[in-house]
């Protein structure tokens, strides 16, 4: 979680397609691996027939480790569901 706010807002690259994204491009965390994906790489992975029990998953692990809810817009959580720009 050190730093998730630069490596997502400011990724280079979907680190699962690994296509070039620019600094204004809207990028997100995958629920399974908290990587920066694209979001063409973000739908794919929602298709997955086991998204919803990662993203449950996913949600009470963060939850607990950060003390936040997911919802909160300044949380590392908020940006598995939230895409996020280069600033």
């Amino acid at each position: 979680m050190e730093n998730w706010e630069k490596r997502l807002s400011c990724a280079e690259e979907c680190s699962r397609c690994d296509r070039p994204l620019k600094n204004k491009e809207r990028r997100i965390l995958s629920v399974v691996d908290h990587q920066p994906i694209c979001l063409d790489c973000k739908k794919e992975e929602e298709k997955n027939t086991d998204y919803e029990d990662a993203s449950r998953q996913m949600m009470a692990e963060c939850v607990a480790q950060t003390g936040k809810p997911y919802g909160d817009t300044a949380s590392y959580c908020f940006h598995h569901f939230c895409p996020f720009k280069c600033t």
